[in-house]
């Protein structure tokens, strides 16, 4: 059984959403109010997607005990959001990942983190976000509780609300546990927005942590590995970092969250469609020991490997300092290095240099290293 998410007592507007007609005040559960059991179903039901009471009590007792702000709480098909003075970025991500609890993080959490970063490196302040649940009958209502307390948890650490979603039940053996699907959005902060039009040759390529944790992670927690491995995920949100760079007037020319494909697969499609081309170094490029001996042993490549809390910026070497300095005094976990450089070459190719000063050209895979990372 996955924890319970400690996130502390509810709010004023969270108690009254979970009041009974009568007024009394539901148990407590963790600190938290507990919705369960929701009229005595300790699993999800098919009619618990039907639209009738059932459908009704898992909204109100359980994802607005959750979710619950002045945005969502009166139950719109849509949300009346503030007015940006300034152009709105939007993006949307769907994660199915499996188990849906693993170490470092958990399905919910991770569907908060994904967004936000996606939303952070094109240039803007998030904001908002949706939140959408595909479930499987027969989930336990408890595990879905700790994913929305977990996803909750991170809205808050990341300065988001959840304003609006959507509900959905499908039939056993359909779903593997819980998909979720977020769209996010936000004003944009940068102007210009960063993008691979703006790198130059000359920029230096920073990347804001180690790499392959979240991919080594999950494997360790399907039992994969063949071997035990003390490992979590960096599953986190980046718009801390990546907001103080834009407050600093740091001039970021183009910057990508890495998640499915790695370091690697970032760089290869901007160097693509930048049309220059990019060198990084093997030596400079920080990997864990223990996730590249998982990576050997697996025979992985690490640059390949998911990650879900870090991003590479690409920014005038004059500023690559500074940038890795203020990225590394909004995280503790991490230590961001300037690991290569854009080339005049306008071949639009990624190269790799070797510890012992050899290159090669690296290409996109031509499938992928592990399924259902996120």
């Amino acid at each position: 059984m996955p924890p319970i998410i400690d996130t502390g007592e509810p709010t004023e507007q969270q108690r009254e959403i979970l009041m009974t007609e009568d007024g009394k005040t539901p148990i407590r559960y963790s600190g938290r109010t507990c919705p369960l059991p929701i009229q005595d179903y300790p699993r999800i039901l098919m009619a618990h997607g039907g639209g009738g009471q059932l459908m009704r009590d898992l909204i109100e007792k359980l994802f607005l005990a959750a979710f619950g702000n002045d945005h969502n709480r009166l139950l719109r098909d849509g949300t009346v959001l503030p007015v940006f003075d300034r152009p709105l970025v939007i993006t949307t991500d769907s994660y199915v990942v499996s188990p849906l609890f693993f170490p470092g993080g958990d399905i919910g959490s991770l569907a908060v983190h994904g967004t936000v970063n996606d939303l952070a490196v094109s240039g803007a302040r998030p904001e908002y976000l949706t939140a959408g649940f595909i479930l499987e009958e027969g989930l336990s209502m408890e595990t879905l509780w700790n994913t929305v307390q977990a996803m909750a948890d991170a809205a808050v650490k990341a300065g988001v609300q959840i304003v609006t979603g959507d509900t959905k039940v499908v039939e056993h053996g359909k779903a593997d546990g819980l998909y979720i699907n977020t769209a996010g959005v936000g004003p944009l902060i940068a102007t210009p927005p960063p993008g691979p039009d703006r790198i130059a040759a000359g920029d230096v390529i920073i990347v804001s942590g180690d790499i392959g944790r979240h991919g080594i992670a999950i494997m360790g927690a399907r039992g994969e590995l063949g071997f035990e491995l003390d490992l979590a995920s960096d599953s986190a949100p980046v718009n801390g970092p990546i907001g103080a760079l834009f407050d600093a007037g740091i001039p970021v020319h183009c910057m990508r969250d890495l998640t499915r494909g790695g370091l690697a697969t970032a760089l290869i499609e901007l160097a693509e469609s930048a049309g220059q081309d990019m060198r990084i170094f093997e030596d400079r490029i920080p990997i864990r020991d223990d996730v590249n001996a998982a990576c050997e042993v697996l025979g992985l490549d690490p640059l390949f490997v998911a990650n879900e809390g870090r991003f590479v910026g690409i920014i005038p070497a004059e500023h690559g300092e500074t940038a890795c300095e203020i990225i590394n005094n909004h995280q503790t976990d991490a230590h961001a290095t300037i690991i290569g450089t854009v080339l005049p070459d306008p071949n639009g190719r990624l190269v790799l240099q070797s510890v012992l000063g050899t290159e090669r050209i690296l290409f996109l895979l031509s499938g992928e290293q592990l399924p259902r990372i996120c």
